[in-house]
């Protein structure tokens, strides 16, 4: 278990209305002295962080990375929008440039808001540190590519995001890195894959769409023996219901466009893990220049300070409507890590606190069309795909994602021409059970 979270974060319980050297600072307009980075009684900015580690996910995600007294006593944020930060005068470069002065010089190595939501995340999940790209897979791109070099290889579960693993087949294979792809949970097959050129592990938990947990203990107990790096793109569980890095887990990535910024309205993704490890990944980001928006880390820094009632809500109706998909008759299977019936349930219930809002399930003799009837009957939930926001989302994955591919490539992934996938946003689960069963039965 990590036992320390080097946050840089100015957040405070705000139940003390006493005021603090900082914001005389601020207020008076001159900048802040050594002392002003104390807070009132005295607390120091990583007291602040460490006091802030005892506390609950959701005051975390209130708090967290944020500073108590921020630009004109604004109780949001700010929004800062500008591509470059200014020194007034030499000596002020010069304590940046020497490594004394920790702040921002140009907007693609990274901003305030960035920070912000940065140092926010770090803290759910229990990381040193985090760093946000402009969308999930840039983060993945980001981090493959600062890890891996010419002759390295890589071993892959074959349930993980199908872009994640085009991307490395298509694309990461032109710089000479080897791709290798083995049944997802088969640590055997996985084991036997690796030689000495494998430099990292990559799975999914739980997998999308298949919902499949994968066992994290047996995963790093993998990766130590062998000396290789891992990572778990832990999406569909959120560091609410699983912090990998508890586990050991040397990379942790979100696509923060889903649970994390949960509204349906930002692009986003993040890299967790140790300081020293993502130290290179920073680099090379900042030399891609794949960071994201001022406005949308605004969204997303707002997103987070309801994740832990959104997450309720999501795990709530995700169960009660997988529970309802089950018993009914016109339904053939359905894939929640949350069901007893789940091939993997005993692992997910022994590392998850609850099992989110995406479901998918096999619809009782019907082909492609008469399964898009189903969707189409669904009055609630809109077609789209992604997932993790307040709106229920409904798609065929085989339309949606997989209408390319053979029907020998969509069976070799597992994708059925009558499998649904949905996911459950934070309405009332009645009025969406109620709306799932009028859909079934019309079609």
């Amino acid at each position: 278990m990590p036992t320390d979270m080097s946050i840089d974060s100015d957040a405070h319980d705000l139940s003390c209305d006493e005021p603090n050297e900082a914001a005389k600072a601020s207020d008076s307009g001159g900048p802040a002295s050594e002392s002003a980075l104390k807070h009132h009684k005295g607390e120091t900015q990583a007291e602040m962080t460490e006091r802030l580690q005892r506390t609950g996910f959701s005051t975390q995600s209130v708090h967290a990375g944020e500073k108590r007294q921020k630009a004109e006593g604004s109780i949001s944020a700010p929004i800062f929008t500008a591509s470059t930060f200014t020194f007034d005068s030499t000596d002020s470069l010069m304590r940046f440039v020497d490594g004394k002065e920790d702040r921002d010089e140009y907007g693609r190595y990274g901003t305030p808001n960035e920070r912000t939501c940065e140092a926010k995340l770090a803290a759910l999940e229990g990381a040193e540190e985090a760093i946000i790209y402009s969308s999930g897979m840039a983060a993945i791109v980001g981090l493959l590519m600062s890890r891996l070099s010419a002759g390295d290889e890589i071993v892959f579960f074959d349930q993980c995001y199908h872009r994640s693993r085009e991307f490395c087949a298509k694309h990461l294979s032109r710089f000479g890195v080897v791709t290798r792809q083995v049944p997802t949970g088969d640590f055997d097959a996985m084991e036997a894959a690796i030689n000495a050129n494998t430099k990292m592990l990559v799975s999914e938990s739980p997998t999308n769409p298949h919902l499949t947990a994968v066992d994290l203990e047996k995963f790093v107990a993998l990766g130590k023996s062998c000396e290789v790096e891992t990572l778990i793109d832990a999406t569909l569980a959120t560091p609410f219901n699983l912090r990998p890095i508890d586990y050991g887990v040397d990379f942790v990535l979100h696509s923060a466009t889903k649970y994390l910024g949960g509204h349906n309205d930002l692009l986003a993704g993040v890299i967790c893990g140790r300081s020293e490890a993502l130290e290179p990944v920073r680099s090379l980001r900042g030399i891609l220049g794949s960071v994201n928006s001022a406005h949308n880390m605004y969204l997303l820094e707002r997103g987070l300070k309801t994740f832990e009632l959104r997450m309720q809500r999501h795990n709530e109706n995700g169960q009660r409507i997988a529970e309802f998909l089950d018993r009914h008759p016109r339904v053939e299977r359905v894939y929640y890590p949350g069901l007893v019936s789940h091939p993997t349930h005993e692992i997910a219930a022994s590392q998850m606190t609850g099992f989110g809002g995406l479901i998918t399930f096999l619809v009782k003799d019907a082909d492609w069309k008469a399964t898009s009837r189903i969707v189409d009957a669904a009055k609630i939930p809109r077609i789209a795909p992604s997932l993790g926001g307040v709106e229920s989302l409904i798609e065929q994955p085989l339309v949606m994602s997989y209408y390319h591919c053979t029907p020998q490539e969509r069976a070799s992934f597992g994708i059925y021409d009558n499998m649904i996938r949905m996911s459950c946003g934070i309405e009332n689960a009645d009025d969406l059970i109620a709306d799932l069963e009028q859909a079934l039965d019309a079609s």
